[in-house]
């Protein structure tokens, strides 16, 4: 496996429960806040290399330097948290309906 995607995946997890954590009213537990961290953390690594974001063209070849790694972490930490937050607010809209 890339270890950009290992970073962005484990900072996915952590920006998930951070965000978990703040908004208390999405909050889906600590096995969910993490399973949605993780999948919003790597789709936001892959989403940051496709539109060639600051160290993203280092992350996307493999490289594994001071800015692909910083790229790696900010991108998965906050597609983590960005996308347990989606998940949070559609599971509250669902359970109110």
């Amino acid at each position: 496996m890339d270890m950009n995607l290992i970073i962005q995946l484990i900072a996915g997890a952590l920006g998930g429960n951070a965000a978990g954590a703040m908004l208390k009213n999405l909050n889906l537990g600590t096995l969910g806040n993490s399973i949605a961290g993780i999948l919003g953390g790597g789709l936001g690594g892959q989403i940051l290399a496709m539109v060639g974001g600051a160290g993203a063209t280092a992350a996307a070849t493999g490289a594994t330097d001071a800015a692909s790694i910083i790229a790696s972490v900010l991108s998965g930490g906050v597609g983590g948290g960005v996308l347990m937050a989606i998940i949070g607010a559609v599971k509250n809209a669902m359970v109110k309906s």
